[in-house]
C-alpha cells in the first residue's frame, strides 16, 4: 500500500512522461510533487489528470517570489486547481501574501528556507548573511511560521531542530535531499536516508531521481516506504 509520507517529484521532461511514470507505479504512489520543469510541459495539465482522475495528492513546486500583491493573484489562482501544497520562499511577506491568496481553500503553504542544493560557499556568493547553514534554516523556518506557513521545506539534516521549534508544533517539514542508501547525491549537498529524515521528524520526504532512474521505479518506492515503516 501507498504511504503518503512519500512525495515521487515527477522531474520528467513533460506530461505525458510524467502520466507514464504514475502508471509504472500505480498504487505504490500516492503523492506526487510536479515543479517548474515541468511547467510549459503540460505540468498543471497533469496536475489535474492525477488529482481528479487517480485519486493522487499533489504537491505544487513553484518556489514563488515577488511582490505581495502579484504573490498573492498567483496563489489565489491556483488554489482553484484544489491541490495539496504549494512551494514559496520563505521570506515573512511572500509567505503571508500566499497565505491571503489560499485563504479558503484546503492548499497548504510550505515555506522554502535554503535549498538542498546550496552549502555556506553558496551562500557566501549569494552575499547570504554569515553563519552556519543549519542555523540559518532554523531562524528562516521560525520566521515563516510566525508568518503563518503551514509548514517549511529543509533538508533532513535540519529537521530536527526545526520540530523542536516552539513555533512548529503542529506543522509540517518536507524534505527534498532524500537519497536511499548508497544511490547519487546528484546535485544535492546536505542530504540523508528515509530512515533518517523519518527519525528526525519529517511528515514528509520528497524522493525523484533514485526512483525514476530506477530499473525498477515500483519496486524502489516500494523499497522507501518499507524503509520508512521499518524507521519508527
Amino acid at each position: 500500500m501507498a504511504d503518503d509520507r512519500l512525495i515521487v517529484a515527477m522531474d520528467v521532461p513533460n506530461a505525458v512522461a510524467g502520466l507514464a511514470l504514475a502508471e509504472q507505479l500505480g498504487d505504490a504512489v500516492s503523492f506526487y510533487k510536479i515543479g517548474l520543469g515541468m511547467l510549459t510541459g503540460g505540468g498543471l495539465a497533469l496536475a489535474n489528470e492525477l488529482k481528479q482522475e487517480h485519486g493522487k495528492r499533489i504537491f505544487l513546486d513553484m518556489k514563488l517570489f515577488d511582490i505581495g500583491a502579484t504573490v498573492e493573484a498567483a496563489v489565489r489562482g491556483l488554489a482553484q486547481f484544489d491541490l495539496d501544497f504549494l512551494t514559496v520562499h520563505g521570506d515573512p511577506h511572500v509567505v503571508r501574501a500566499a497565505k491571503e491568496g489560499a485563504a479558503g481553500s484546503d492548499l497548504k503553504i510550505l515555506a522554502v528556507t535554503i535549498l538542498t542544493s546550496l552549502d555556506r560557499t553558496d551562500l557566501d556568493d549569494c552575499l547570504i548573511q554569515p553563519g552556519d547553514v543549519a542555523d540559518l534554516v532554523r531562524t528562516r523556518a521560525g520566521l515563516a511560521f510566525d508568518a503563518g506557513a503551514d509548514g517549511v521545506i529543509a533538508s533532513p539534516q535540519e529537521a530536527a531542530a526545526i520540530r523542536a521549534l516552539p513555533e512548529a508544533a503542529g506543522r509540517l517539514i518536507v524534505t527534498p535531499g532524500v537519497r536511499p542508501a548508497g544511490a547519487d547525491k546528484g546535485d544535492q549537498k546536505r542530504v540523508a536516508t528515509p530512515v533518517n529524515a523519518i527519525q528526525n521528524g519529517v511528515d514528509h520526504i520528497v524522493v525523484g531521481r533514485p526512483i525514476w532512474k530506477s530499473e525498477n521505479p515500483r519496486a524502489t518506492a516500494q523499497n522507501i516506504t518499507a524503509d520508512m515503516a521499518n524507521a519508527l
